[in-house]
């Protein structure tokens, strides 16, 4: 990929009803950043659930990276404060983006709006490490900014959680097991996996010899990420889509009831105690540190991508 307009979605639109489908110039805007910038945006689109809120990344994405461009030329996209957030987002409310239609103020919930995503950016570029110190504020950085000193799992302590969900499947917790494994191949968030059900899993063969090939995840009412099912979740999803009626939740609590974020972090927890991680850590272990670690395996990927190369 040398575009981020290669993305679902994105296709670059040059002339009316060419086909396009997102704003050529904001295109060529981020495929004009520096490598490890493209990279991050380039992920951190890849990553959203659906082409309409790719495009609407894309755009208040390009449109604060031509504020920035008129208002601190020399700062780099990844050196942004909250500061520069809170003066992009006040300019917007009185109407003084030089971009905005006759210079017409914003409504304060588009501002928002503009707000989050860019809130949502640079978190993810946060928790990826390419951003070195904590750039934004916000309740949920904040929060991210809490699990700091722990967030990084390594990689022996991710091969730990794996064989710790293997021993909580040979203990009959199956739910448990397919919980974590599903939450460290995905990143899925923990209303996403609560709601899974047998008809969210696509697999392979009929019969016996069947085996779970794609997970399709739902986030909120409309958006749906697909999954490639990790080989240690396969015979656990073939197990609870083997005993769950259709439209029923594949991962619930013993007693039928709903799993939560408690319920998770438990989870969580056992499979890291049973891996042989030590205590404290195990206790310590959070389902967003499990969710940075799915984004940094994306990052990765993204790296190997080649750099977007600049337009005739």
């Amino acid at each position: 990929m040398t575009s981020v307009g290669q993305l679902p979605g994105l296709r670059p639109r040059r002339r009316p009803r060419d086909g396009g489908e997102a704003a050529g110039g904001d295109v060529d805007l981020v495929d004009a950043l520096d490598p490890l910038a493209w990279r991050t945006v380039a992920a951190w689109l890849h990553g959203k659930p659906s082409a309409a809120t790719r495009q609407v990344g894309l755009q208040v994405l390009a449109s604060f990276l031509r504020w920035l461009g008129e208002e601190e030329p020399a700062l780099e996209l990844l050196a942004v404060t909250g500061a520069h957030l809170d003066a992009y987002c006040e300019m917007a409310r009185t109407g003084a983006l030089t971009r905005t239609p006759s210079r017409r103020p914003l409504a304060s919930r588009t501002v928002a709006r503009k707000r989050s995503v860019l809130l949502s950016f640079y978190t993810f570029a946060w928790q990826c490490g390419v951003v070195r110190h904590n750039q934004v504020p916000g309740r949920r950085v904040t929060t991210d900014r809490r699990l700091a000193g722990t967030r990084t799992l390594t990689r022996e302590e991710r091969r730990q959680l794996r064989q710790g969900v293997a021993r909580l499947a040979a203990d009959g917790r199956t739910a448990e097991a397919t919980a974590v494994a599903l939450l460290e191949s995905t990143g899925a968030t923990v209303d996403a996996l609560a709601g899974l059900t047998r008809q969210d899993v696509r697999s392979v063969g009929e019969g016996a010899g069947s085996r779970p090939a794609v997970i399709i995840v739902h986030h909120g009412r409309d958006d749906v990420v697909a999954f490639p099912v990790s080989p240690l979740a396969r015979p656990l999803l073939r197990v609870l889509c083997a005993s769950r009626p259709a439209g029923e939740p594949l991962i619930r609590r013993s007693d039928g009831r709903p799993v939560d974020l408690d319920w998770l972090r438990g989870a969580l927890a056992d499979a890291a105690l049973a891996g042989g991680v030590p205590e404290q850590r195990a206790r310590d272990l959070h389902p967003h540190m499990l969710r940075a670690a799915a984004v940094t395996d994306l990052l990765e990927d993204a790296e190997a991508m080649p750099s977007p190369r600049p337009r005739p």
